[in-house]
């Protein structure tokens, strides 16, 4: 049974019927761009504003560099991708989808509708609210705040007045426009910071290791051909003791050309030879530490751990992977609107109008061209082959 679906019917049935209940309130854009506008967090983002200025205006240099910079890391990014999957077979997509139920990566998780909900969430409340505050310290009238569906995608959004900002300079304008992005990329290195220093070493006094757990398994791949199933914990690779999945994945990884891996298991054991197709072994297994509470403890903690341990992970994923995202120069995101910026303050309206339509059409190529192999994917999910 497919959960994660029935959990998002119910979701958005409900979204329906609050939409439904409050159609007056709400502002539909081209049939398919539904706003619902407030007022929430106006008064905060002003006052932020106010009291904090000069730290954001300190800020404000740092967001503009990262933006810049991220905006080359990320072209590049998707620039290496497309060439590995044209010319490297067997390469996985720089780019994935932040959707439930839809594996990024065989050593990865799969992200679960709630993980998904609350991540999209936080993002998207976090990158406004930060347009927000940086619009309020130009003194830029912000006009509501709100939440938006364009079609079943989840939205937030801020309205500043867009006639003041373009009459202010282009530094202060890129400040505006890139708060977003940064603050998304900073809000996942203190989350992983926070769950590292933080929230791990806690579960140390908590959990113990006795294998590892296999969450998935890819269809065609050899630790399908060798009979591994879902649930299985792993003890032992070639006789030696897994302790973790990280050492798990470091034997996979240093395996020799010939080498057939052992698994030994709760079950029994599995003979499989990894696939060495895209440079690096593999046997197309998504895998987690099994873990169980010490002796005295309530059985409870550990699933609740485990839940917590996944929030976190998404959260800091799904941060600094949209983060990065919005710095792409590409039409109405964060990066094209930098860019575009950027262009009037050195060239004239035409030209840089021709100049980041020529960007935006590369850069789309270069996404659709990432995203086949997880479009793929989503219609498996979907009709569940």
């Amino acid at each position: 049974m497919n959960f994660d679906l029935i959990f998002a019917i119910m979701f958005y049935a409900a979204l329906l019927i609050f939409f439904l209940k409050n159609r007056e309130k709400f502002e539909l854009q081209g049939g398919i761009f539904a706003l619902y506008r407030t007022k929430l967090g106006l008064k905060l983002m002003d006052k932020i504003a106010r009291k904090n200025s000069k730290l954001l205006n300190l800020l404000s240099y740092v967001s503009v560099f990262v933006g810049f910079t991220g905006m080359v890391f990320i072209m590049y990014t998707l620039l290496q991708g497309v060439y590995k999957l044209i010319f490297i077979p067997g390469s996985q997509p720089v780019v994935a989808p932040v959707l439930p139920g839809i594996s990024i990566s065989p050593e990865l998780p799969v992200l679960n509708f709630w993980h998904w909900i609350i991540g999209i969430f936080i993002v998207a409340v976090v990158h406004e609210f930060a347009h927000g505050v940086y619009a309020r310290l130009y003194k830029i009238d912000v006009k509501s705040s709100g939440f938006a569906f364009l079609g079943p995608i989840l939205a937030a959004f801020v309205e500043p007045d867009e006639k003041k900002m373009k009459k202010i300079e282009k530094k202060k304008q890129l400040a505006i426009i890139s708060a977003g992005p940064f603050v998304n990329i900073v809000l996942g290195f203190l989350i992983i910071l926070f769950f590292t220093f933080i929230f791990a070493p806690l579960q140390t006094n908590l959990l113990e290791v006795n294998g590892v757990n296999i969450v998935q398994v890819e269809k065609g791949s050899p630790a399908e051909l060798s009979g591994i199933k879902t649930g299985v914990i792993i003890k032992e690779v070639n006789n030696i003791k897994v302790n973790s999945q990280d050492q798990l994945i470091n034997l996979i990884k240093n395996s020799d050309k010939n080498d057939v891996l052992k698994f030994s298991t709760d079950k029994e054991s599995f003979y499989v030879k990894p696939d060495l197709s895209s440079g690096e072994p593999k046997v197309g297994i998504s895998v987690s530490n099994s873990l169980s509470v010490k002796q005295g403890l309530p059985q409870f903690l550990l699933p609740a751990l485990l839940w917590f341990n996944l929030l976190f992970f998404w959260l800091w994923v799904i941060n600094l992977g949209i983060g990065l995202f919005n710095l792409l120069p590409l039409g109405p995101i964060d990066g094209g609107k930098m860019l575009y910026t950027a262009l009037l303050g050195i060239t004239t309206n035409k030209k840089a109008l021709k100049i980041f339509k020529s960007v935006t059409i590369f850069n789309l190529s270069l996404i659709i061209i990432n995203l086949l192999p997880w479009l793929f994917k989503l219609v498996k999910w979907i009709f569940g082959f």
